[in-house]
């Protein structure tokens, strides 16, 4: 047998060897995943409660859901969330990080802000629900300092609730925004900062041109992470108001588990988490091929 002929049953073996490992992964991922996915899809087409079975009725569940009235209000909060629950968990992570970096007891004056991220979404709720219901604990507090907003209904009054409940996620997200940006400023290199005092930058302007520029690739994925986190927000909606009262601070996903879970239309509950994944995965796409278009406009 030639050197050749041994080369290529070994680089064979070490393919077959390779699918080997891979495939109890790729059988798992896609056993809990993509199966559950092409099954929603499919559900999505028909008319099905979970008793009898499941009748086609093609496109009728995506027209009703484009009917629905309380669609513009599920699609108005859930866009909300998305802006509030990105810009403000990010930005004040930013700021944390900044801030604490390189003083003496950062750690100490990080850690306040880490510990909510600990608390399940559902603990989140109850805790914010005490703190927001009406004649709570905020109520209680804007009143005593003599503060506008004391007789705010801020889980009963549009979009004062919704607006509450992007505060009350902001204040569990933000800790960990801090850590990951923290870990992008260890990363930069020293030289370009130290150059750049050299040249009388300082404060703002260092931050700007800069310390900003190079934290460029990890904000992207910061950003990222928070925007499809936004999107799918269901746990503190629901357990908070319930997406009421009279549906006004549903988003999509609190709209999804409401019709397939509380009124067991499953067909239709399907079809809103189908274009609940397109919303996401669209919004997604188009904000990383963005990203990306960017960097290589940078590096050109």
């Amino acid at each position: 047998m030639t050197t050749r002929s041994r080369r290529g049953g070994r680089s064979k073996a070490d393919r077959l060897g390779g699918y080997g490992f891979v495939s109890p992964a790729v059988l798992i991922v896609a056993g809990l995943l993509y199966l559950p996915f092409l099954y929603t899809v499919y559900l999505g087409f028909t008319d099905y409660d979970g008793l009898n079975p499941a009748s086609f009725v093609g496109l009728e569940n995506f027209r009703r859901f484009l009917d629905d009235p309380a669609l513009t209000t599920s699609v108005r909060n859930t866009l909300l969330w998305a802006v509030g629950a990105t810009v403000l968990p990010v930005a004040l992570g930013l700021l944390i990080a900044v801030l604490s970096y390189g003083i003496k007891g950062g750690t100490w004056f990080r850690l306040p802000f880490l510990l909510p991220y600990a608390l399940s979404g559902a603990g989140l709720a109850v805790i914010w629900g005490f703190i927001l219901q009406s004649g709570g604990a905020a109520n209680d507090v804007l009143g005593a300092l003599g503060l506008p907003g004391a007789h705010t209904r801020f889980l009963v009054e549009e979009p004062a609730n919704t607006i509450a409940m992007i505060i009350a996620l902001t204040w569990q997200q933000a800790g960990v925004n801090a850590l990951l940006f923290l870990v992008g400023l260890q990363s930069i290199p020293k030289e370009p900062q130290e150059a750049a005092r050299l040249d009388g930058a300082s404060g703002w302007r260092l931050f700007r041109s800069v310390t900003w520029p190079l934290l460029a690739p990890l904000t992207t994925v910061v950003v990222g992470l928070s925007l499809v986190a936004s999107l799918k927000t269901f746990d503190i909606v629901w357990v908070t108001t319930q997406g009421g009262p009279g549906r006004n601070s549903e988003t999509l996903a609190v709209t999804m588990y409401r019709d397939a879970f509380v009124s067991a239309e499953y067909g239709y509950g399907a079809a809103v988490a189908f274009a609940l994944s397109l919303v996401t995965g669209l919004v997604s796409f188009v904000y990383l091929r963005r990203q990306m278009s960017t960097s290589k406009e940078g590096l050109a």
